[in-house]
């Protein structure tokens, strides 16, 4: 009785997993008209709703502005010590801004932090003009940059994502400039930020992103609100070491925008696991070698990755090692002659074992005296 009574059980939860996921995927899970969750450390999408649409994005556009500002600063073009000016042309943004005067000084970190934080429009521009010259030539940068990313739904106008004409990107393409920009761990000392201030306190700022007050994990990332766009949102959290990355576009309303982003991460993870795979234990060390100077040849296999796990599914992580029984010399030293491939689910990830040493093919003189040595020990 007992036993039947687990079973009716197991069966209602695992039928509940099975509904919470459908709902998921046939759009209900958001209000907005487009969103996506991604898992960071893999890529892998895990939910989407007209991820591809194309739309405009409001503030969010400066999730590619602040990438371009730290590979600036990982590349040594620009420093968080350096002062910018604004230009009549910075100073001149309406929105949200911080209200900069032609030709007032910050330092790059303030102006970083008044981007990040209070979203300001003028902020960006005099970032992009610091970097490029100018905010034309900036926007060039973002849209090349997009274009290496993959980022084919996406066209930039300006670095700060007030409304203009042909201004336009994808949920999925957010998502995608998100991951790259979180792989800066420092953009996360300012979207941390809840409270801060400028100019020596006399500019108060607050961040717009209210989940920092309400979700448990919650990292970042960035908010946008215009009339082309609506509400928007890129939502980053943490737990139990997985990262996700939840966009919402078009949202009716702030409030609904942040209950749109903590429904995604929340449904990711709920459902998800993130597990890191690692070399298997059986792999061989080395292959015997035909014909070379050495008997035998050392192996190596680097599995440095991640993978998802769904957990109404039960997936589990196989794999398999691919290896011929002996290697013919010549063998060059990191040449391919293997491989090891993980599969979980419909994913399937490959790494190659390689060589590691050079084996020459074997003299005359060594297949000479083998054979001598061989003769002496009868």
């Amino acid at each position: 009785m007992v036993h039947k009574l687990l079973a009716l059980l197991m069966a209602v939860v695992l039928t509940f997993c099975s509904v919470v996921i459908v709902s998921a995927q046939d759009g209900s899970l958001i209000s907005a008209p487009a969103g996506v969750l991604m898992e960071a450390s893999t890529g892998k999408i895990l939910y989407e709703k007209n991820a591809h649409e194309q739309r405009p994005c409001a503030s969010v556009t400066k999730v590619m502005t602040l990438l371009l500002v730290f590979e600036a600063i990982d590349s040594g073009k620009l420093s968080l010590d350096d002062t910018i000016t604004a230009s009549e042309h910075a100073a001149s943004m309406g929105g949200s801004d911080i209200w900069l005067e032609p030709g007032e000084t910050m330092s790059a970190d303030d102006m970083i932090k008044a981007t990040v934080v209070a979203s300001a429009n003028d902020a960006a521009v005099a970032l992009a003009e610091h970097i490029s010259g100018s905010e034309d030539a900036f926007v060039a940068q973002m849209n090349e940059r997009a274009a290496q990313l993959g980022m084919n739904d996406t066209v930039f106008k300006n670095c700060n994502g007030l409304d203009e004409e042909g201004h336009l990107t994808s949920a999925y393409d957010v998502a995608v400039m998100s991951r790259a920009l979180i792989q800066h761990e420092k953009i996360f000392d300012y979207t941390s930020i809840w409270l801060d201030n400028l100019r020596g306190g006399k500019t108060q700022i607050v961040n717009t992103n209210k989940l920092l007050k309400t979700y448990n994990g919650i990292t970042g990332l960035k908010t946008g609100t215009t009339d082309d766009a609506g509400c928007c949102i890129s939502a980053t959290a943490a737990r139990d070491g997985m990262s996700l990355i939840g966009v919402a576009l078009g949202a009716a309303t702030g409030k609904e925008r942040f209950a749109d982003a903590a429904a995604l991460l929340d449904y990711g993870f709920a459902n998800f696991a993130i597990k890191e795979l690692s070399t298997p234990e059986d792999l061989p060390e080395s292959l015997p070698v035909e014909g070379g100077m050495e008997p035998f040849a050392a192996l190596s296999c680097t599995v440095d990755s991640n993978v998802v796990l769904n957990k109404a599914s039960a997936d589990e992580v196989a794999y398999e090692i691919a290896l011929p029984e002996i290697l013919s010399a010549p063998v060059v030293e990191g040449e391919k002659v293997g491989s090891v491939v993980y599969k979980t689910g419909g994913d399937t990830q490959s790494f190659d074992i390689l060589c590691k040493t050079d084996i020459p093919a074997a003299s005359y003189s060594l297949v000479w005296g083998r054979l001598f040595n061989s003769l002496l020990a009868l």
